[in-house]
Formats: C-alpha cells, structure tokens, sequence
C-alpha cells in the first residue's frame, strides 16, 4: 500500500468514527444534564446589568420571570451544534493521532499540537452553528440592559436566513477570532486529561475506574476554562450579534480591535474582576459537563470496541 493510501486509511477509519461518535453522545447527554448552568453562564455574561450572583439564584430569578422552561431555552440548537462540534473535534483529533503518532509514544506537547489542529478545523466548519444558537438561546429573555435589541426567530433555518439578510453571511462567523484562540482550551483540555491518564495508568497498571476518569476530565477542564475564560466573555458577546464592529478595516483587524475593545471596556466598568463575570457558573457548568462527558466517552469507545470485536488503537490510552 502507498504512503497516500496508508495515511487517507488511517484518517478515514473505522477507530476515529467510533470516538468520534462516542464523543458526540457523551458531550450531548452530559450537556442536557446540566444544561440550565450554561443558560445562567450565558445570561451573566451577555448582559452585563445583570448583578453578579450565586448560579442558583441567578437560575431562580429566570425561573420567575420568564417560566418554568426558561434555563432549557434554546437547548436543541446548542444540542445539535455540540453535536457536530465535538463529532468534528474527536473525529480530528484522532485521526490526527494516528497519522502523526504512528505507533510512537503520545507526549504532552504533541497532544496540544493536535489539539490546536483539531479546533481549528471545528471552529472554522461550526462557527456558524454557535452563532445562531447563541441567539436562540437568549431570544425572549428579560434583560437588564435596555440597548440589547429583541429578536424574532422562529427556528434554526430562519435564524440562519435571517441573520444572512439583515447582517450578511460574515455575521455567522462572528466571534470566530477569539474562538480560533480559544482553541486552546479543548487543546489544553486534551493535553491535560491524556497526560494524566498516562501518568495514573502507569501507577496503577490497569484500566481506570469511572472516578478516576470523571476526576480527571474534571481537572483537566477547570484550568482550561480558568485560563481562557475572559475570552470565552468576548465570543459569547460578539456571536449575540449586538456589538457593533467597525468596518473601516480588514476582517482581522476588525475582530482583533473588537476583542481588545470588549476586553478593556470590560475592565474599565468593572475591574480585573469583571473579565470573570459568571465565571463560577461557568466552571460549575463545564467542569462537570466535561467530566460527564469523557466518562461516558470512554465508557461508549471501550463498549464498542468490545462489541465489534476491534482492540482499542494503543495511541488513545
């Protein structure tokens, strides 16, 4: 077999769809889970008259005022978009792995390289996605801020037509700047949990228990999202599409003025502090989302494995 062919099959195969797919369910049934945490994330971080409160009461507040259903509006669009963008990252990322690797040994530093190379083919194929859940997830929320401007979606399609009539189809890659430097997070996420899953296996000799590996997706997650956080600030408000960007400038330069802007206006308002406004919901949220959700990764890739009678590729350990 040729060196093209060798590589096309180890991009194309059979292992990187299974974690792709394990991937995909874990994320979501983890993201359902704890769905409310991330409406009261995404509520913190947008409107920015809104006082700065514990999750629970922040959640209480949007109970009573908006209904019972109000911390899940919004959910199937973030579903589906978490859906394609963790298929799309697991996917990458293993194939990469087991082109790069070839049966030499992982290391941290080459695990943040596929990471990064993993995040930017996802952020580039579902930027678009996140957009327009972003603005159905806050679509009839009652807001502190009386500038925020009301939308009226009715669905996914209309969102995406709608968006591309008003504002251009450049508006569903809003925020594609700092996601793209956001991708150190899923990068740093990865390199973290793969290293110390290396690191406690070689402890302990044998296949890690559902703790171990909750823990771990857990550790890994919390610095991730600590460290990259007021960035995670800036896209959520840029992809609610109510910033106005200047466009006497190049794309680039245009989303690099705008994070800057975002970031220090943040600052000025409220201090240092204020660039980790929601931050508590947002770790209470995604760590344990993330947690969740590589437990039930490893869970679904091993049963599969097993099932299919295929040994599971050394390079994922």
């Amino acid at each position: 077999m040729s060196t093209e062919a060798f590589r096309f099959a180890e991009v194309f195969s059979y292992e990187s769809l299974v974690h792709a797919m394990a991937g995909a369910a874990g994320s979501v049934t983890a993201m359902t889970v704890f769905f409310p945490l991330d409406t009261a994330r995404l509520r913190l971080q947008v409107d920015e008259k809104r006082k700065a409160r514990s999750t629970p009461a922040i959640l209480s507040e949007i109970v009573k005022e908006e209904g019972l259903l109000a911390p899940y509006r919004g959910w199937l669009p973030v579903i589906c978009s978490l859906c394609c963008s963790n298929f799309v990252y697991f996917y990458c990322f293993h194939s990469l792995r087991a082109s790069w690797l070839r049966g030499h040994k992982s290391t941290p530093s080459r695990d943040l390289l596929m990471g990064i190379a993993a995040g930017v083919v996802n952020v580039l194929v579902t930027t678009p996605l996140w957009v327009v859940n972003t603005r159905l997830k806050l679509q009839g929320a009652k807001f502190r801020n009386a500038d925020i401007r009301p939308t009226n979606y009715s669905g996914i399609m209309d969102a995406f037509v709608q968006i591309i009539e008003d504002e251009g189809v450049g508006a569903l890659w809003n925020g594609t700047f700092p996601s793209l430097l956001l991708v150190l997070n899923p990068a740093v996420q990865f390199m973290i949990y793969e290293g110390l899953k290396r690191q406690l296996r070689s402890l302990v000799h044998r296949e890690l228990l559902s703790l171990e590996i909750f823990l771990i997706g857990a550790v890994a997650k919390a610095v991730a999202t600590t460290f990259t956080y007021p960035l995670q600030t800036v896209q959520s408000i840029l992809r609610f599409g109510q910033h106005k960007q200047h466009t006497n400038r190049s794309p680039l330069l245009n989303s690099l003025r705008s994070v800057m802007y975002l970031l220090i206006n943040r600052v000025r308002k409220y201090g240092m502090l204020g660039l980790f406004k929601g931050l508590e919901a947002k770790l209470l949220q995604t760590v344990l989302t993330a947690a969740l959700m590589f437990l039930l990764y490893e869970k679904i890739a091993s049963s599969t494995f097993s099932v299919m009678g295929v040994k599971r590729p050394a390079s994922s350990h």
